[in-house]
């Protein structure tokens, strides 16, 4: 091990102005993290140190067109690997060998489609697949990463999410803004740590919303703003957690407008109260059986006109010019526009 270390040391050079950064390594509790973030790499270099020791890699802002298949099935520890912004057009099939890979970022790259195999990286927690051109997902994805607390898919060409997401019983946070998504998977209930939920700007494809919304039981931020929505279901009066809800940019007809304008608790009674009128539809019934169960809804109306338990994002919300337009795609920068956000946490 000190030998290797000494080795690894031996690599490492300053970074001065006009060089390249070199490989950083630095040894951690046993563990190795490698930087080769920045090197304009257009091929992955032959390491001098056991791939099988590496717990974080970092290949970031390279020109990377492809990772080969015989390392990453060496990467047998790696618990965070990072390849945003290179060149990849497809991932190894041999990404399903990281059985310990906790946090994976292909964003900013050529992806059309994610490997099947990735549904065996079953301690992942995070993926981040942002600005690709990634048309669909596995269709079973979420029967099997079942440790999956964020998926962040924004800024591809999806046109629907599948229906296995709705098992992904430990996600807090999905995002799947500026896609083209026409609807979301009916059910939903069973997302019941769903913290924040954005399908915004998705290019006026979105007319409606799955009224197992009302069902998301720990839903804080809801944005479904820049849309074709013209009715918010019933079912989002329920959600109690809820303390964001941005719905700008849609030709929404119910709630009217003057309600918006009120408070969050004005819209959630509004809701309410419909709901409660429509209990004789047998569909909609259904409906409220369920929210009764899920203890989302028990048919009163909760809080008093008064009380302000959150505000509707509509005002304050700032929208990018042109960003609702595939053309404009091209022009935009994901490092200036869609840095990482601060998301509402319990």
């Amino acid at each position: 091990m000190c030998e290797q270390q000494q080795q690894v040391t031996s690599m490492e050079m300053s970074k001065n102005k006009g060089d390249h950064r070199s490989r950083r390594r630095c040894m951690e509790e046993g563990r190795v993290r490698v930087d080769m973030s920045g090197m304009s790499l257009d091929s992955f270099p032959v390491l001098s140190l056991n791939l099988a020791t590496i717990s974080n890699l970092d290949l970031s802002n390279n020109n990377l067109e492809s990772i080969p298949e015989s390392l990453t099935a060496r990467l047998l520890n790696v618990v965070a690997l990072d390849v945003r912004s290179n060149q990849l057009k497809f991932l190894p099939n041999s990404i399903g060998c990281l059985s310990k890979l906790k946090i994976l970022n292909v964003s900013s790259n050529l992806l059309r489609t994610l490997p099947k195999t990735i549904e065996n990286c079953k301690s992942l927690e995070e993926l981040n697949a942002n600005f690709n051109q990634l048309s669909v997902l596995p269709d079973t994805i979420g029967f099997e990463l079942i440790n999956l607390k964020k998926l962040s898919v924004n800024a591809n060409k999806l046109g629907f999410l599948p229906q296995s997401i709705s098992h992904l019983t430990s996600l807090r946070v999905l995002d799947a803004r500026l896609n083209c998504l026409r609807f979301l998977p009916e059910d939903m209930e069973n997302l019941i740590n769903l913290e924040v939920l954005n399908v915004s700007q998705n290019f006026q494809c979105l007319e409606n919303l799955p009224y197992s919304l009302g069902l998301l039981v720990s839903l804080v931020e809801l944005d479904v703003s820049y849309n074709k929505i013209t009715s918010l279901p019933d079912s989002i009066g329920c959600l109690k957690k809820l303390q964001k809800l941005c719905v700008e940019g849609n030709p929404l007809v119910s709630p009217p407008m003057e309600v918006f304008e009120q408070s969050l608790q004005a819209v959630k009674e509004y809701l309410c109260e419909k709901m409660k009128a429509g209990q004789s539809h047998s569909k909609k019934q259904s409906w409220v059986g369920k929210l009764v169960k899920y203890g989302t809804f028990n048919g009163k109306i909760g809080g008093r006109r008064g009380e302000r338990e959150g505000f509707i994002m509509i005002s304050e919300y700032r929208s990018i010019e042109g960003l609702a337009s595939p053309s404009y795609m091209g022009l935009l920068s994901p490092r200036r526009l869609f840095s990482p956000r601060k998301y509402l946490t319990k």
